[in-house]
């Protein structure tokens, strides 16, 4: 039994309670009954949202500073980030942005794990903009966003070297390939944008907005700026770049038509200096549009780009694995003088096939008599180098290939580089299972059978010939660039080294080389330069098809500052199909250097007099 003082105590707190919830439930009546219009509009109609600022990415200029890439203002459409979305927003955005509701649904699905509005479709064009905002009022979820689009203005100008640009992969975020990078960012896909992404993409920046129902802006709320990317100054030389591009169309065109090489339509040149591995011009043949891909390519443009069997999308001067033919006479040759197997001036005879394997010998059984190393590089006997591939053996041939970088990536500042491969025993028992036998060594020797490398490998070699023995790792990007123009860093390389050849044998290959380009070589042509030249032709193997025709060159003999290599497939003879693209990057860059007083006449059929 309670007593009278917790009686009243107990009443007192039920009075209390009473009281309050008399309070409570008469403000809940007041605000549902008299304000309950007044806050279901504040309720439903203002909203907070958070929208991302995308940075721009860095600009990438040639050496001299001419823009290569760079960002121009576009729109994009944006979807903010919702629990659910009614089918007919889903409809009416398939309608106007051209995109299958599936692909939008897809899009929802793969950003349910972030936060960040999901972008639809960006560089819209002006129509699209205006019917978008026409519509907004059925779509508050939607939202117009002005962004930084990446612009190739020269469109193939450099595309294997260059790269383009792609929204990031839910697999890319998933798997760590780009640090720091949330869905819709936009990354480097290929070539230099995905090499130097990191410095490339800078540092997005957001902002906060209260919102009506109708998505319109009610109040701005501070904000967080985009920080601009880093900017790539190159060593490639626009006006080379663009004379080679545009003559390697026009000369491929022209073998086409004229019946000298029907199916040459790929091709991969590149041009360096040898001084310091610096890349002048990087061509590969067929090339693509990178714009394509800004905005996300199409069907139509995917497949015919993937479905071209000359693969546009490989850079082939980086990946192209093919035998080096009599380019790779250099390196036997050197094997030969290393190892005081030759003199220069002992007579070798060539009766037209080597007496220890009689099938095995010159192009229709042609003669050349008695040959010294000089004269047999410039007319690039075959006869006489099996002599010294049997001199030498596979094993020296192997070792000398090494030395002068086949076999191993060249370190250059691209993705997917190939290592190709040197011809060796273990390498024939890796793939046939047989043993070696002496034909192979001949094979070897001239830069056949297993032998394959890519046509930096080439330049590389190319280079320690023309600057004396220094083997330097070939490279694109000069410096990283603040956006204020101020020097950010160098990329790291390594230093060049001589490579383990003396240097009278290195003059001996030069010797050779530059008889080549002179009365009596295979590119005398190259004479008609107003300084001298050094090459040689090449014709490597192709079991698909016609043979590949090589050329490979530096100049000035004297003063040697650039290296030129060029492979023409299914050309043919290398002086014919690969030699004249070589001879017109000589004469470009003579010409910026006032050497060259204008432009050799062309014939009828608008080929230059070096093709003949």
């Amino acid at each position: 039994m309670l007593n009278k003082n917790q009686t009243i105590r107990l009443q007192t707190m039920l009075a209390l309670c009473l009281l309050l919830f008399a309070v409570l439930l008469g403000r809940m009546v007041y605000l549902q009954l008299w304000r309950g219009e007044y806050y279901s509009k504040q309720s439903d109609g203002n909203r907070l949202r958070q929208s991302k600022i995308i940075a721009p990415r860095g600009i990438i200029y040639d050496k001299e500073g001419h823009e290569l890439v760079n960002n121009l203002p576009g729109y994009a459409v944006v979807l903010q980030k919702q629990a659910d979305y009614k089918p007919e927003t889903l409809q009416r955005l398939s309608a106007l942005l051209d995109i299958p509701v599936a692909k939008i649904e897809e899009k929802i699905k793969d950003s349910a794990n972030y936060y960040e509005p999901i972008m639809l479709k960006n560089n819209l064009s002006p129509e699209m903009v205006t019917r978008i905002e026409e519509q907004r009022r059925y779509m508050p979820e939607v939202m117009l966003s002005v962004q930084p689009i990446r612009t190739y203005p020269y469109r193939e100008l450099a595309v294997h070297a260059l790269g383009y640009v792609g929204e990031v992969s839910p697999y890319e975020i998933e798997h760590g390939l780009f640090k720091n990078v949330t869905q819709g960012s936009i990354v480097g896909k290929a070539g230099l944008e995905m090499s130097y992404d990191k410095y490339l993409r800078g540092e997005d920046g957001a902002f906060m907005e209260e919102v009506d129902v109708a998505g319109s802006v009610v109040k701005h709320y501070d904000s967080v700026q985009p920080v601009p990317g880093k900017n790539l100054r190159l060593t490639l030389d626009y006006r080379l770049q663009k004379a080679l591009e545009d003559f390697t169309d026009k000369h491929l065109a022209y073998l086409r038509s004229s019946g000298i090489a029907s199916g040459a339509r790929a091709a991969a040149v590149v041009a360096l200096d040898p001084r310091n591995g610096a890349v002048r011009a990087m061509v590969s043949r067929p090339g693509y549009d990178p714009n394509l891909f800004v905005q996300g390519i199409s069907s139509k443009d995917w497949n015919k780009i993937n479905n071209d069997d000359s693969y546009p999308m490989n850079n082939k001067v980086i990946s192209g694995e093919y035998p080096p033919g009599s380019t790779f006479k250099i390196v036997t040759g050197s094997a030969a003088f290393e190892l005081n197997k030759v003199r220069l001036d002992e007579p070798i005879y060539d009766g037209g096939f080597h007496p220890l394997v009689p099938t095995m010998g010159n192009a229709g059984g042609e003669v050349l008599g008695w040959l010294t190393f000089i004269k047999a590089l410039a007319m690039s006997d075959n006869v006489y180098f099996y002599e010294l591939g049997y001199r030498v053996g596979i094993d020296n041939i192997a070792k000398y290939a090494r030395i002068y970088g086949f076999g191993q990536p060249t370190g250059i500042d691209l993705e997917g580089e190939s290592k190709g491969l040197v011809a060796s025993r273990q390498v024939k028992r890796d793939i046939w299972d047989e043993d070696w036998r002496l034909g192979d060594t001949f094979n070897a020797a001239i830069g056949q059978g297993f032998n394959l490398t890519t046509p930096i490998q080439l330049a590389v070699m190319l280079g320690i010939v023309a600057n004396g023995g220094m083997k330097y790792q070939p490279y694109l990007v000069d410096s990283i660039t603040n956006p204020d123009g101020s020097l950010f860093a160098k990329p790291k390389r390594a230093e060049g080294k001589h490579i383990d050849v003396s240097q009278q044998t290195i003059d001996y290959m030069r010797m050779g080389m530059s008889a080549t380009t002179q009365e009596g070589g295979t590119a005398s042509y190259f004479s008609r330069l107003p300084k001298p030249i050094a090459g040689k032709t090449g014709t490597a193997e192709n079991s698909h098809g016609r043979d590949h025709g090589l050329f490979v060159a530096y100049g000035p003999v004297d003063d040697p500052e650039l290296v030129v290599v060029c492979i023409v497939e299914q050309g043919g003879f290398g002086s014919t199909a690969a030699g004249p693209i070589v001879y017109k990057a000589f004469e470009e860059f003579f010409k910026e250097r006032g050497w060259m007083p204008e432009d050799p006449p062309e014939q009828a059929d608008g080929s230059r007099q070096a093709q003949q």
